[in-house]
């Protein structure tokens, strides 16, 4: 039986568009995978990046949940030493009333940006320290009692929001095992660890009042597209706009520029962060998807469609929803 699919959403601002155009964008996203059966949409917070509009989290669920019914939303994630657990119980306990049964908390622990913008934040550098107690924090605030006298997150107390530990390390592995919590590898962008750390996280996990089993959402990119060739280009695209966001500082590359440096050591380091990337037609990136889930013995697996415009990335998660048949896919899903 497949597994679940779901959506990462980092509200992509392309070329010439602005946050505006990049959060319509997110709205679309949304609402076509509840059409085609999704499992959820998440929401990442980066800071300081112009291609990626979702500094503001929480902000960016309301807001898509208010245009959308049914799919669930949240964050992958927020990073939790950037903010107070207390005002992310708040927030998220606020979207938990307003969206009852539809919200997700995923947590993860790095700044989500450069080491100036982490300053600007007024994060210090030791706050990641504290994170396996921010979290335990978190859950007191959102569950039935309090672990601080006399504090209560007002929305947020009572509401059980589940909460998700991710990462890309065995450190996030170790804490959501012994939380008994599920766990997200961010395999689509660190692959590194992912064996490894899904190891560690099974054979270590003890259930929890939220969880009686481990459960673990892999990540992956994919292009798919209605020929191998379209989505090759998709990806060629995707991976050159990357060199100049990671490497460019600002400098525009020409193609073969662009390819050139792709080709050497440096720019393979940069193909390596995507070495879990599905590219193909519908039936080519279902049987890569299929012999991804065994490898990272995913329980879903969180996909990131990251053709470069949205009317590609909406025919992605329009196309990948069919081969993999999902609920919303057939009569009706287009109502």
């Amino acid at each position: 039986m497949a597994v679940p699919l779901s959506l990462l959403d980092l509200a992509f601002v392309g070329k010439g568009q602005t946050p505006r155009d990049g959060l319509a964008g997110s709205v679309a996203l949304a609402q076509e995978a509840e059409r085609c059966g999704y499992e959820r949409v998440w929401y990442a917070e980066h800071h300081n990046m112009k291609a990626i509009a979702s500094s503001a989290t929480s902000v960016v669920i309301a807001h898509v949940a208010a245009h959308t019914e049914r799919i669930r939303l949240g964050s992958g994630g927020i990073m939790l030493p950037n903010h107070s657990p207390l005002t992310i119980a708040e927030q998220f306990g606020t979207l938990e009333t307003l969206h009852p049964g539809r919200i997700d908390l995923g947590l993860g622990r790095a700044p989500g940006t450069d080491q100036v913008t982490m300053r600007a934040l007024r994060r210090d550098h030791t706050s990641a320290d504290s994170f396996p107690r921010d979290v335990q924090e978190l859950q007191g605030y959102l569950g039935d009692e309090s672990r601080v006298p006399g504090v209560e997150a007002v929305p947020g107390q009572g509401t059980k929001v589940p909460i998700y530990i991710l990462g890309s390390s065995l450190f996030g592995a170790t804490l959501a095992a012994a939380l008994g919590l599920p766990y997200g590898f961010a395999s689509h962008f660190a692959p590194a660890a992912l064996e490894e750390a899904v190891a560690v996280y099974r054979r270590d996990f003890r259930p929890s009042d939220q969880l009686a089993e481990p459960h673990v959402i892999a990540g992956i990119n994919v292009f798919c597209a209605d020929s191998e060739a379209e989505a090759a280009a998709q990806r060629q695209v995707v991976a050159r706009s990357r060199l100049s966001l990671f490497f460019g500082r600002g400098r525009t590359f020409t193609d073969d520029e662009a390819d050139a440096i792709l080709a050497s050591p440096q720019g393979r380091q940069l193909q390596e962060m995507m070495r879990y990337t599905a590219v193909g037609t519908p039936a080519q990136v279902k049987e890569q998807l299929e012999a991804f889930t065994e490898h990272a013995r995913a329980d879903e697996l969180m996909v990131v469609h990251q053709a470069p415009t949205l009317d590609a990335r909406l025919h992605s998660v329009r196309l990948l929803a069919e081969v993999w048949g999902l609920a919303g896919v057939g009569a009706g899903a287009g109502a």
